[in-house]
């Protein structure tokens, strides 16, 4: 008894701080919460923002819109709902949140102590990317069509009452599907246009095109839209009208005006132009893009301005580290904001307009911007490698933070420190790295390390905070995770430079020099080397197994292993064949050659491959044929179908956790450490 007196009385005299700190936990990974969406109002009175969080009971996410003052009070639950928007005048918000269809629908509601709510579109059509009119009486967005079958057939000999099949699917288009969706052959992406306080939607174009350009060639990632400042034209990116299935790598700006619903395209027909945005003022248009689409799969693209007409077109800026992103004007028109990545890091900077560009935020971090205030206030969410991500606002370079939402669940937690590493690679190639050592990392003692690769293949690891990787530490591995040739924020020939051989001896000849350079650490056992990823990352770990038997375990996460059946299998078949020179049925040689399927022959190492059941990117077949031929071999090897998953095997709370556990478990039942301990009892 009085051993457990003595405990409480030093706990009340030292804090919680005598509490020891321990490393996370996998489960609470459940009661993690991620901030978006920061949206100040006008007048930088009050600050909403999305809070996306997890349903564990209904194993599903959910996503809410909270209010907080710019002095940290009033934080508060406003709504049920996501992407909230406010009004220009300020008084009202616009959300979407499901509606009496159970669909994604329109809402507005009126910020006064009336709290008047009502949902302004009620139809099929599930609206995206909104935006409001200058006077506050309208809101603009673009939804998926409905298209008719086009070839019903009259059925001869139904008996009168008879319940018969309905009409098949009919495709005449390529890109006929996509992931998360499903078969998207119902029509195509257009620009609508609703009063803010109800009533019927006005289509304003229409066709067999897209409205909403394609970043990963043929489905719908991007679109936006935005108002002249007179209210007479609607501004948006989108595919040229001809050949629009083909010719999804290319990308023009487009206006359309609301009186008569004529449409022209203001940019080049042969440029790769997207995200406009109109200046307060009305006199300049700021968009992202590059001259042509070259043949390149990666297209660096620079920050562009023109007049509202479409005249006086040229680079503000250019030749950035990585491509632009969000990009807002301030509200003198006289400056326009943007982000993008660096080495690691994502930032804000300013440039007016002569092209003069200026940092307003810094630092080894990742920076979300999402709104100005008028008085030129930013909105935004910042994380680091031990920070999570929370609700920022500042001016200036000068930052307030507004929230710790996960200070509750980490406050006693002790995240893995995150070390930055540079190495050499071949062709006199620097690349850039880090390691995440376990919480509880002693110097001297050598640790079994996970080498995790990103996926894309274009796409960024950042300075950013990782659930994943620190689980993984907080479990007694090292994880190391690179930026290897073909990833952006290093510039366009960085990027390119797989083209026509990936995966193949540059990024696997970075990923390896990466693991060497881990190993020279002191941090690293050699012979307790595993590797996974997914997507473009199962890519790689297929391709490493088969050049090396370093890693003791693998497991590959949505793989392409068949280059030609992917192009048939996948939702974005005219992105597969922009690798390769010539079509399969021409030249089959370079397909077959970076297909990881040709070189499963030469594989020992045990892997354990698991897809999404639904995937739509990286279908499930690419898994299974690499799977049968390891058996056939006589190579250890599991597959899993992650049960209600497209692409990626985490999206549902309950399969983001088998996921961390089923690759703990394949790791831990190769490593020869725990094996020999194993063999000792």
């Amino acid at each position: 008894m009085k051993k457990h007196i003595l405990i409480a009385a030093l706990a009340l005299t030292t804090g919680f701080a005598a509490f020891a700190k321990e490393p996370i936990k996998t489960e609470q990974w459940l009661d993690f919460e991620r901030p978006g969406n920061v949206q100040l109002s006008p007048d930088a009175s009050l600050v909403l923002y999305t809070r996306n969080g997890i349903d564990a009971f209904n194993d599903k996410s959910r996503s809410e819109v909270w209010q907080v003052k710019p002095d940290g009070s009033k934080h508060a639950f406003l709504l049920k709902g996501s992407n909230v928007k406010w009004s220009p005048e300020g008084d009202r918000i616009a959300y979407v949140s499901a509606g009496d269809n159970d669909s994604a629908q329109l809402f507005v509601r009126y910020m006064d102590s009336t709290e008047a709510t009502s949902q302004i579109t009620h139809h099929a059509l599930q609206p995206r990317n909104y935006a409001w009119s200058p006077d506050g009486k309208h809101i603009a967005y673009i939804a998926r069509t409905i298209k008719s079958n086009k070839w019903s057939m009259e059925l001869p000999g139904k008996p009168p009452g008879a319940q018969w099949n309905e009409d098949p699917y009919v495709m005449d288009t390529l890109h006929y599907r996509q992931d998360r969706v499903g078969m998207t052959n119902t029509g195509f992406d257009h620009l609508f246009v609703v009063p803010a306080d109800g009533g019927t939607p006005r289509q304003l174009t229409e066709g067999e095109w897209n409205v909403s350009m394609r970043r990963i060639g043929g489905i719908a990632t991007g679109g936006e839209v935005s108002w002249s400042a007179d209210g007479e034209y609607l501004y948006f990116d989108g595919q040229p009208r001809e050949d629009a299935d083909i010719d999804v790598f290319k990308s023009l700006i487009y206006r359309v005006k609301l009186s008569s619903g004529e449409v022209e395209p203001i940019t080049p027909e042969e440029g790769y132009y997207h995200s406009p945005s109109v200046s307060p003022d009305g006199k300049h248009v700021a968009y992202i893009g590059a001259p042509e689409w070259a043949e390149d799969t990666y297209r660096h693209t620079h920050l562009y301005i023109m007049d509202a007409d479409g005249s006086n077109q040229r680079r503000l800026v250019g030749d950035l580290a990585g491509p632009p992103e969000t990009v807002l004007w301030g509200s003198n028109s006289e400056a326009v904001y943007f982000t993008y990545g660096k080495h690691g890091s994502v930032n804000v900077h300013r440039t007016n307009l002569a092209g003069k560009v200026e940092s307003i935020t810094s630092g080894e971090q990742v920076v979300q911007l999402d709104s100005i205030a008028n008085d030129g206030t930013l909105g935004y969410t910042r994380s680091a490698g031990q920070q999570p991500a929370d609700v920022y606002i500042g001016a200036n370079a000068v930052s307030q933070q507004l929230t710790k939402l996960n200070e509750d669940i980490f406050a006693n937690s002790n995240f893995g420190e995150v070390r930055e590493i540079w190495f050499d690679s071949t062709d006199d190639t620097r690349v850039q790295g880090w390691m995440v050592m376990p919480p509880d990392y002693q110097e001297g003692k050598r640790y079994p390390m996970v080498l995790y690769i990103h996926g894309g293949p274009h796409a960024m690891y950042n300075n950013g905070f990782n659930f994943t990787f620190q689980d993984f530490a907080a479990n007694g591995y090292v994880v190391l995770y690179t930026n290897p040739r073909g990833s952006t924020g290093y510039g366009a020939e960085f990027a390119n430079a797989i083209q026509g051989m990936y995966p193949g001896p540059r990024d696997g000849a970075d990923l390896l020099n990466g693991v060497d350079a881990a190993i020279d650490t002191g941090a690293v056992d050699p012979n307790r080397l595993f590797v996974t990823g997914c997507s473009g990352g199962g890519v790689l770990t297929t391709y490493l197994v088969a050049v090396t038997d370093r890693f003791k375990s693998a497991v590959s996460r949505c793989p392409v292993t068949s280059w030609i059946a992917m192009a048939g299998y996948s939702d974005v078949p005219a992105w597969v064949h922009r690798f390769f020179d010539e079509p399969f049925w021409e030249n089959p040689e370079d397909w077959l050659k970076d297909s990881t399927l040709q070189m499963v022959g030469k594989v020992n190492t045990p892997v354990l491959l698991m897809t999404g059941d639904k995937d739509l990117r990286t279908p499930f077949e690419e898994a299974e044929q690499y799977f049968s031929a390891l058996k056939i071999r006589g190579v250890p090897t599991r597959l899993v179908a992650m049960k209600g998953e497209y692409h990626g095997t985490g999206s549902i709370p309950s399969n983001y956790l088998r996921t961390q556990l089923m690759t703990r478990d394949w790791f831990e039942k190769y490593d020869p450490e725990l094996k020999a301990n194993d063999n000792d009892n």
